[in-house]
């Protein structure tokens, strides 16, 4: 079974079929049903790497996630995938791990592949891993990290409209004592949501006492852990804002365990609304970061330097917004009495 055969059945040219087959915007659509109508019947599968070899392309993306087991990364995968399928592009999925020797492997398998462009969404990348792909002259799209340089797309989160938002429910909430359990301080956007928060509880004239900063690995158990440090503390917080979901979650276990009724005794906002949070008990307010959102920008982004199409923003950054989204695990500060 060839292109031959199909441009037999179908009545037109081989170049017909060929071009209808690699989505050739100036055949005749007509002509186009009638070549897929024929493949369809006779089970056809173009093979797709002769096809690169003529094209230059591979209609294959490369799409690079810290890890998988992370609620908040799935989501992005099966978003960045249903756009890409709708656009005939097809995906090639690596998780880090955060580590960087396997980063430096999933590089090379995406380089090794010929993909046409390449989404970290790691939040977080090493330097000279995003060098190495720009001597590849593959194309990029980072989150928080990327270069301005041509070929290299960059989404930057506005992690403090959304963690403002949060600080000044709590703040209407009369809550004065309010912590922070951060991420992986060698991350960036650990950095940045740390930053945020800093910066709202100033603009509101509330103090950050460095104990009320408590480190977390963005992980349930990184959750439990802080809030252990934090009760142990002689004047505890009446409310933890955490880097993610996750350690959210690993709060509310811990206070939990500890005989702390939340939201009554504490109260607990998260990062990322990642879906389990609405079935947190109590449901979790968290400032949302939309992974479709994310997920639908990268792609865009991505093709706007794959294919040259669409009209890049001047500065090369794509800005993705945050919002607090109100649940219950917040209320009132408990009296001091």
């Amino acid at each position: 079974m060839d292109i031959k055969e199909i441009a037999r059945r179908a009545k037109v040219s081989t170049a017909t079929v060929s071009r209808a087959i690699n989505h050739v915007p100036t055949v005749d659509p007509q002509l186009v049903r009638r070549v897929w109508k024929v493949i369809e019947q006779l089970g056809y599968y173009p093979n797709t790497q002769a096809r690169a070899l003529v094209s230059g392309r591979t209609r294959i993306l490369g799409l690079i996630v810290s890890e998988i087991t992370n609620p908040f990364f799935p989501e992005i995968v099966q978003s960045f995938e249903d756009i890409a399928v709708q656009h005939n592009y097809e995906i090639l999925l690596s998780s880090t791990i955060h580590d960087p020797h396997r980063t430096e492997l999933a590089v090379r398998r995406m380089v090794e592949r010929r993909v046409d462009g390449v989404a970290v969404l790691t939040f977080g990348m090493e330097e000279r891993l995003i060098e190495h792909l720009r001597f590849r002259k593959v194309p990029l799209v980072f989150v928080d990290v990327g270069p301005h340089v041509p070929g290299v797309g960059n989404i930057r989160v506005n992690y403090l409209n959304g963690i403002r938002q949060a600080v000044q429910h709590l703040a209407a909430l009369r809550h004065v004592r309010i912590a922070f359990v951060t991420g992986p301080l060698h991350l960036k956007s650990s950095l940045a949501r740390k930053a945020a928060f800093e910066q709202a509880m100033k603009e509101i004239g509330l103090d950050v006492p460095p104990e009320f900063i408590a480190s977390g690995d963005h992980t349930v158990e990184g959750g439990v852990q802080a809030l252990g440090r934090l009760n142990a503390l002689s004047n505890p917080p009446s409310a933890v804002m955490c880097s993610n979901d996750l350690t959210a979650i690993g709060v509310l276990r811990q206070a939990y365990d500890s005989g702390i009724e939340t939201p009554r005794h504490l109260s607990v906002i998260g990062f990322d609304d990642i879906k389990l949070a609405q079935f947190a008990i109590p449901p979790l307010t968290t400032v949302q970061m939309s992974q479709a959102e994310l997920s639908k920008l990268a792609f865009k982004a991505l093709i706007n330097e794959v294919e040259g199409l669409g009209c890049p923003p001047a500065d090369g950054d794509y800005i993705l917004t945050t919002n607090l989204v109100l649940r219950s695990s917040t209320a009132m500060a408990p009296s001091r009495s």
